[in-house]
C-alpha cells in the first residue's frame, strides 16, 4: 500500500498526517481551525486520498503555525508515501470552476519544489480564518511534498468560493498525477530513472 503516517512536533504545534494514495477520499481531519478543517476534507475528498489529520497548535496566538506545520506534516506524508515514484503518471491538472470562482492547477511530482501563486483572495478573513493561510499552506505542502505547483485564479469574487476553488482543483490535479499509469507501472516516469 501506497500510505505513510508523519508526527510532527515543535515548541509551536503537534501533529499527525496519515494517508493512503490508494484510498477512496475518506477523511478525518481536526486542527482545531473548522474553514481549514473544511478545506482538508476537500483536499481529501476529490484527490481521492484517504486522510487522517490531528493538529494541536498554539491557537491562542494565531493559526500560522498549525496551518503552515499541517502542509509541512502532508507533504512529507505525500513523498513518502509516493516512495520512488515508480509508475505513477507523475503530472496532473485541472480547470475547476465553483460559482464565481475559476481555478486552474497544474503539478508535478518532480521532486523539484516550486510554486506559482496568481490567487487574490478579495477579502483578508473567511470567517476568522487568515486567507493570507491559504498560499501559507500551499507553499509548505509543495516544498515538502516535492512538487511543482502552479496555481492561478482566472476568475473569482468571494473569498470563499475562490479559496474552496483552490483546494479541490488541487485536489483534482493531485488525484490524477499519482495515479499508477496502466502502460508504464514498473517505470520511473523520467529519462533520468529517477525523481
Amino acid at each position: 500500500m501506497r500510505s505513510a503516517t508523519i508526527t510532527r512536533q515543535t515548541a509551536e504545534t503537534d501533529i499527525s498526517v496519515t494517508i493512503n494514495l490508494d484510498g477512496t477520499g475518506s477523511y478525518d481531519n481536526q486542527t482545531g481551525i473548522g474553514f481549514f478543517d473544511h478545506m482538508l476534507d476537500q483536499l481529501a475528498r476529490h484527490s481521492l486520498i484517504d486522510m487522517t489529520i490531528r493538529a494541536k497548535g498554539d491557537l491562542h496566538i494565531d493559526d500560522h503555525h498549525t496551518v503552515e506545520d499541517t502542509g509541512i506534516a502532508l507533504g512529507q506524508a505525500l513523498a513518502q508515501a509516493l516512495g520512488d515514484k515508480r509508475g505513477i503518471v507523475r503530472y496532473g491538472s485541472c480547470l475547476l470552476p465553483m460559482d464565481d470562482a475559476l481555478v486552474r492547477t497544474a503539478l508535478d511530482l518532480s521532486a523539484r519544489p516550486y510554486l506559482i501563486w496568481n490567487v487574490t483572495l478579495p477579502t483578508a478573513k473567511i470567517g476568522s480564518f487568515d486567507t493570507e493561510l491559504v498560499r501559507e499552506f500551499f507553499t509548505a505542502f509543495a516544498t515538502h511534498g516535492g512538487i511543482t505547483l502552479h496555481v492561478d485564479m482566472l476568475h473569482g469574487i468571494n473569498s470563499h468560493h475562490i479559496a474552496e476553488a483552490t483546494f479541490k482543483s488541487v485536489a483534482r490535479a493531485l488525484r490524477q498525477a499519482v495515479e499508477t499509469d496502466p502502460r508504464k507501472a514498473d517505470a520511473i516516469p523520467s529519462t533520468k530513472g529517477a525523481l
